[in-house]
């Protein structure tokens, strides 16, 4: 316990992984909380100050599991193994205790074991720091499961939508700069684990002296021209790797420094939205990746993602991108091949970063020659095509193509030749290198398993010398290999001439335990055959990992060559099934697409058999036509679809990708807006209506003329007029300020009104038609303003109860009729709202009680005298003619 506390007291902030011979053990404080988190049984060992100590376990071998329940549940894990045998600590002492430290610290953002990581998603790890005066602002990014590590410089403000565009699986964050309101803005974000750091660990000093140290390099300059904020997140980043990695060497592939400004703005209100690659429940399915991804490698679906996450804005970037869809687009045959090629493809990425980072296996040794082929393979298939291939096409294949490499192909095929058909997952279990692979290994399992030839003759011929039928030889962990005979053979050998032979060792109630000369030298001849054979097993696996980590570089390249081709392929296999077309990029301001599709509803309609209705959009963006439309329609005639399905449009175009419509021309967006849908922000002390207009403020504040802006329903949260006069003036804002290509939605009808005035605005609206007191949806959009809004019917369609639905088109009319005076409506009596005993019975109207229905209410029949019920006849007669 005085081992563990110290090791503990190196890791208070997290559950610390005892190792126990065959289980990872738990204690205290720890022990609760994981018997709590893991549902396992908490027990005591022990005393501590009087008290039993709390413990719970886990089994070695099934550690992985357990691991990835607690780092779910937030939750980080330092990891603390036996660093010499029970054999070895003998030595030092007969009391001496197993020497244990920690060999790493589990987190959300430094997982590595596939069991531990979504297969087709990246896992960012980010750190942010603040330059000198708070104006500025980095983001360093690294994915420590595939080496991958990007830093970029930018604005303070613009900090959390550019960290928003990574799939973040934790957020560092300095001690000093939790004051800073971009900071705090962007951790109140943040739906990932937050871990804050020292200050001193944000420091530009710091991050100079770890890259230098990390990547071997005597100046900074060989890396990049890193400013003091990026060197600062640098810093920070690094030095918690290195924290996590429990002292061993950083495997991060070189940083690339990316430019802020070489995406498509998207802040986290539109990215939530639009549903770019999480739908609104947080699902893939249903969202914009999930409906479009037909990629079969998981490199692949992670660029794929990342594309989609962050778009270019770069046109010769995106032309690039969309020139090797559009070759494989012309060739459909050829993408069949080439995606059942690199369906063979495990994931190299994570294969040779587990490798190198020591966690890896013999699986992962597979994977990559089995990923090689798999990828030379489909290269191979592309080159014998003999055709002028993309530039991204071209540059993939050449980095695939192992005639090219030497090097590469020698690994691959030593991979291939070396390894068994089915490896074991740890190395130390040895069995993965082939036979006839090396000659030392060869004669080490010879004489190991000739030894056990050798021990079962020994046997037989003990049998027949001793006239003891029942003699076996055994082994167990105490004794080593033994004579066993029942007790009943126990005298005979015992005693002379036996006895000469045969050393005894144990008596049982049933058997008694030998040993000979013999076999003891046998049982150590077995014994370091076996070590030796596992020996050379581990010497052959490290050899392969020294190799693979001399061509880190290469294998990198190859990693991302497979991607890239599984990205074009996957893309153009969409746009088969989409009738996706490719989008003609300009540097204009202009949006027209005709026949444009909402692929995510699209697509959902096809699974119930059902048609989607396309419709055109042209936003000329120049001074003389039309760069704002405003969109009127009933409640679920499709408004949102037509708002949202022009965001996805512009998305999927500048991340290199075909969109679904039948032609589509866009000159390129710097930002996209949304401020669709309704939401609050309780834990933030926001209402629906304070979101509402916190999104609409950053869009009139941030847009520019080359941002593209959806707009729905800005002031329906507050009173008519105020709402009306808060969407007034926002579409004007749009229209003569920001100038930005943009659709807004409304149900204010006065709003339409507003082209006459605005030169660059124009009216559209979603048809219906009522038919037999019914409403129809057709989902087209025309140009002109809508003639109404529908509400009842919609309201109908809802289910509302008849006579609610009728009472308020009665409310409409009088309100239509008289729009200043709904004080002036008269109130039903409750008993016009009893339920109808048959669908057809109900009236044509509702009127409300006269003075004679209400006389006639305060009767008693059955109390009239004949004198008082005629008098009540003339009374009523009378209470009528008024």
């Amino acid at each position: 316990m005085a081992q563990y506390l110290s090791i503990k007291a190196r890791h208070a902030d997290a559950l610390l992984f005892f190792r126990m011979g065959d289980f990872y053990e738990l204690f205290f404080e720890d022990a609760i909380e994981a018997a709590k988190v893991l549902d396992i049984t908490l027990t005591s060992r022990g005393e501590y100050d009087g008290k039993p100590i709390p413990m719970a376990g886990v089994p070695y071998h099934a550690a992985e599991g357990y691991l990835a329940r607690l780092i779910k549940a937030g939750c980080r894990v330092a990891v603390c193994e036996q660093t010499e045998t029970p054999a070895e600590a003998k030595k030092r002492g007969s009391k001496a205790i197993v020497n244990r430290d920690i060999v790493r610290i589990v987190t959300p953002g430094t997982l590595t074991e596939d069991a531990l990581l979504p297969a087709r998603q990246d896992q960012a790890l980010a750190a942010i720091a603040l330059g000198t005066g708070g104006t500025e602002a980095a983001i360093a990014v690294c994915d420590v499961s595939t080496g991958r590590f990007d830093v970029t410089a930018l604005a303070a403000d613009a900090l959390a939508d550019s960290l928003m565009a990574y799939p973040l699986s934790e957020l560092l964050v300095s001690d000093g700069d939790l004051d800073k309101t971009a900071v705090a803005n962007t951790v109140a974000l943040s739906s990932a684990p937050v871990t804050f750091r020292p200050a001193r660990s944000a420091n530009h000093k710091a991050g100079e002296n770890l890259l230098k140290e990390t990547f071997n390099i005597a100046a900074l300059e060989a890396l990049g021209d890193f400013n003091r904020a990026e060197l600062a997140a640098i810093g920070l980043l690094l030095d918690y790797v290195k924290l996590t990695q429990a002292g061993s060497e950083i495997r991060l592939d070189p940083p690339v420094r990316a430019r802020s400004e070489g995406h498509l703005a998207i802040d986290p209100a539109t990215r939530t939205s639009l549903e770019i690659d999480r739908s609104m429940r947080g699902d893939r399915n249903g969202s914009l990746l999930g409906t479009i991804d037909r990629t079969v490698t998981a490199p692949g679906a992670r660029l794929l993602a990342a594309r989609l996450a962050r778009p270019s804005v770069d046109r010769e970037e995106i032309e690039a991108r969309l020139d090797a869809v559009s070759w494989f687009a012309d060739d459909r045959d050829t993408v069949e091949t080439v995606r059942s090629s690199l369906k063979a493809a495990p994931d190299l990425e994570r294969a040779r970063t587990r490798l190198r980072l020591g966690r890896g296996g013999p699986r992962d040794l597979v994977a990559i020659g089995r990923a090689l082929v798999a990828a030379h393979e489909a290269a191979s298939r592309l080159t014998a095509l003999g055709t002028v291939l993309p530039s991204r096409i071209s540059d993939a294949t050449q980095a695939l193509n192992l005639n090219k490499d030497a090097s590469l192909a020698e690994l691959s095929r030593d991979l291939e030749t070396a390894l068994s058909e089915n490896p074991p997952t740890l190395a130390r279990d040895g069995g993965f290198i082939a036979q006839g692979w090396d000659a030392a290994l060869d004669e080490a399992r010879g004489l190991r398993d000739d030894s056990r030839q050798i021990i079962a003759a020994l046997q037989a011929r003990y049998a027949d010398d001793t006239g003891i039928s029942a003699l076996k030889i055994k082994f167990n962990n105490v004794l080593g290999y033994f004579v066993d005979v029942p007790a009943r053979h126990g005298d005979a050998l015992m005693k002379p001439p036996l006895s000469e032979t045969f050393i005894h060792r144990q008596t049982l109630a049933s058997n008694v335990r030998f040993s000979t000369q013999e076999l003891s030298e046998l049982a150590g001849k077995i014994s370091r055959a076996e070590d030796e054979a596992k020996g050379r097993e581990l010497a052959i696996f490290d050899q392969f990992c020294s190799r693979i980590d001399e061509l880190n570089p290469s294998l990198s390249r190859s990693a991302s060559a497979i991607a890239e081709l599984d990205v074009a392929a996957a893309s153009a296999e969409w746009a088969f099934e989409a009738d996706a077309v490719r989008p003609a990029l300009t540097d204009d301001t202009t949006f027209k697409a005709t026949g444009l599709r909402h692929p995510v509803v699209e697509a959902a309609l096809k699974k119930d058999g059902q048609g989607f209705t396309a419709n055109d959009l042209n936003l000329s963006g120049d001074d003389t036509g039309t760069h704002l439309l405003l969109v009127t329609g009933p409640n679920m005639a499709g408004k949102s679809t037509y708002l949202r399905q022009g965001a996805l449009a512009v998305i999927l175009a500048q991340s290199g990708l075909f969109v679904p419509a039948r032609s589509i021309t866009l000159g390129l967006c710097d930002r996209i807006f949304s401020r669709v849908g309704a939401s609050d922000d309780l834990a933030r002390g926001r209402s629906t209506f304070m979101v509402e207009m916190v999104e609409t403020a950053a869009i009139l504040n941030q847009a520019t003329e080359r941002s593209f802006v959806i707009m729905d329903e800005v002031g329906r949260g507050t009173s008519t007029w105020d709402g009306l006069a808060i969407a007034w003036a926002a579409v004007e804002h749009l229209h003569s300020v920001n100038k930005s290509r943009a659709l807004f939605a409304t149900h204010y009808h006065e709003l339409t009104k507003l082209v006459e005035d605005l030169p660059g605005a124009a009216n559209a609206s979603l048809r219906a038609k009522e038919w037999k007191d019914d409403l129809v949806f057709l989902h087209e959009v025309q140009s002109g303003p809508a003639d109404k809004s529908y509400g009842v019917q919609v309201a109908k369609l809802a289910g509302l109860p008849k006579k609610a639905v009728r009472r308020a088109g009665q409310i409409l009319k009088q309100l239509e009729a008289e729009p200043s005076a709904p004080e002036s409506l008269p109130l039903f009596a409750a008993a016009s709202f009893t339920p109808d005993t048959e669908d057809n019975a109900v009236p044509e109207e509702i009127v409300p009680p006269s003075e004679a229905d209400k006389a006639l209410q305060q009767i008693d029949p059955d109390s009239l005298t004949p004198r008082e019920a005629l008098d009540l006849i003339y009374r009523l007669k009378a209470l009528a003619s008024d």
